[in-house]
């Protein structure tokens, strides 16, 4: 399947669906010792759900043919979009089935089942078969996919337009990467109204599989490890997405999972926010831009970006976790 990017109509068409279910998010300035970049940081931790996801499933929802949920919505997810997907099911009325991976933290899990969404739990291998099949056999209705669809992705855009009207001159946005879902619809939108903004997509070293396609110049299978950081990185990335992804997508910055760590513990002592491990991963690629440490693809013109906006993706992050990075160590 190919995957188009969502025209600027498409996302100003989605803000106007979701507007009564999506907040308008803050730009918060993140004081950062040194000189530049500039930091401004968008808060999507502050949705209804804790994560930005609640946009690309509100969007994709309204524009569907109601028939086409009569048995219920589908999705699957580690755990945000399964939460947005469960929201707005709620909201219509409609049964919502998650098939998440086995490794999907308790503290989205919970919000899940709490949003009345019923979870199957199941490897990865075959949670990431059901991203490829779209569908997940035995079960019919809607599929939601949470990042290869226009109409998540015209949703996600809408956070775009927002940083546009409130920031000016803003040089590159920091985007977690997951699927690219998030990534190309800010890029999609950006195009339109900021034309000499990049976006540039932050991975974890322990799941970078976009910047080892960007140096291959084709989708690269590398080696996955489990961290704390669940809401971005696998093992690939996806065949459909990845021709959007090279149009769109300036570059990536890689991470470590210590410097994700010391973002977390940093968003909560200096701008009181709570993030999980992808949402402070564009503050720990901005950091490393500060010292002069970044590494990625396409990485050297990022050094000179001198305004930066960096995607707070969500919130939604273990007590226990959290409470080892506060303490200074790293979560097994």
């Amino acid at each position: 399947m190919t995957v188009v990017a969502p025209s600027l109509a498409d996302i100003e068409t989605a803000r106007e669906r979701i507007a009564h279910i999506a907040r308008r998010t803050p730009l918060a300035r993140a004081e950062l010792d040194g000189d530049a970049p500039e930091l401004w940081l968008k808060l999507e931790n502050l949705q209804p759900i804790g994560a930005f996801k609640i946009r690309g499933a509100a969007a994709a929802m309204a524009a569907a043919d109601p028939a086409a949920m009569a048995n219920g919505v589908v999705t699957a997810s580690a755990g945000n979009m399964a939460q947005g997907v469960a929201w707005c099911a709620r909201e219509l009325g409609v049964r919502c089935r998650v098939i998440a991976p086995d490794h999907a933290p308790r503290a989205k899990t919970d919000a899940i089942e709490r949003l009345g969404g019923e979870m199957h739990r199941v490897p990865f291998a075959e949670w990431w078969q059901t991203l490829l099949d779209r569908r997940y056999p035995g079960m019919d209705g809607l599929f939601v996919h949470p990042f290869a669809d226009p109409q998540v992705m015209a949703g996600n855009g809408t956070l775009a337009l927002e940083i546009a009207e409130e920031l000016r001159d803003v040089d590159a946005v920091l985007v977690p990467y997951g699927g690219g879902g998030l990534a190309c619809g800010i890029a999609a939108a950006l195009r339109a109204v900021s034309p000499r903004t990049k976006v540039y997509a932050v991975e974890v070293e322990t799941a970078a599989p976009l910047t080892a396609t960007f140096a291959a110049g084709a989708p690269t299978t590398v080696t996955r490890t489990r961290t704390f950081i669940d809401g971005m990185g696998s093992d690939r990335v996806s065949e459909e997405m990845w021709p959007l992804v090279r149009e769109l997508l300036a570059g990536t910055v890689v991470v470590s999972v210590a410097e994700v760590a010391a973002a977390v513990r940093r968003l909560a002592g200096r701008v009181h926010v709570v993030a999980e491990g992808a949402g402070a991963s564009p503050l720990a690629a901005a950091m490393t831009l500060r010292s002069g440490a970044a590494r990625g693809a396409n990485v050297a013109w990022l050094r000179d970006a001198r305004r930066v906006v960096g995607i707070v993706s969500g919130g939604n992050i273990d007590s226990d976790v959290f409470a080892t990075i506060l303490r200074g160590e790293l979560p097994g």
